[in-house]
């Protein structure tokens, strides 16, 4: 018996609805829902709670090569929350452009390093751009941080893409404009993140 049939059968035997079973263990309606039908497993945790709420083993729940998936499962939920982790840091750290002197600025004969928001010597367009452009992306670091968890098919196709697109017109940005620092530290994180995109490939 495969183990959607057992926690079907499990949940029966206790008299429960799907809806009953899914406030015992913490969980949402649909997610026991897909158990059952087959289309998905839980993670260790909630499989150690069922275990404990049917007072069964978790040998008993499933069969070897179900415990291999399950672990592959597991293996793949931690790996993403890592990446976007890291990802959701390196867009955050790119709101030190705001503060730190990475922005060459001429006074008075001579090139001086300010921060983004002391640049004062560019056209006030440019400053604009790079303003909303640093403040996008610290927005989709937040984002990333904060929507860890969610699983809407938009914002999980999107956001990786989102994050490397939003990193490549930065670096262009200060590299057409001239300023070789920002382009540098911008292509810095660009970097790390594409190649944490080839790893995962």
């Amino acid at each position: 018996m495969e183990f959607n049939e057992k926690i079907q059968e499990l949940r029966k035997q206790k008299g429960l609805t799907q809806e009953e079973l899914a406030e015992k263990l913490y969980v949402s309606r649909t997610a026991i829902s897909k158990w059952e039908s087959g289309r998905g497993y839980p993670n260790i945790e909630s499989l150690k709670a069922i275990a404990k709420f049917f007072s069964v083993t978790v040998d008993e729940l499933l069969s070897t090569d179900e415990v291999l998936t399950i672990a592959e499962e597991d293996n793949k939920r931690k790996e993403k929350r890592f990446r976007d982790l890291i990802y959701g840091l390196l867009d955050l750290s790119i709101a030190m452009l705001l503060f730190l002197p990475f922005f060459a600025e001429k006074a008075d004969g001579t090139i001086q390093s300010v921060s983004l928001l002391t640049l004062g010597c560019v056209q006030p367009y440019l400053k604009i751009t790079y303003l909303v452009a640093v403040i996008a992306m610290t927005v989709m670091g937040i984002l990333t941080l904060a929507l860890q968890n969610c699983q809407a098919m938009a914002w999980v196709k999107s956001k990786t893409t989102v994050s490397l697109t939003l990193g490549a017109i930065l670096v262009l940005l200060f590299m057409i404009s001239s300023q070789p620092y920002a382009a540098v530290f911008a292509f810095v994180l660009l970097t790390i993140k594409a190649l944490m995109l080839i790893k995962r490939q």
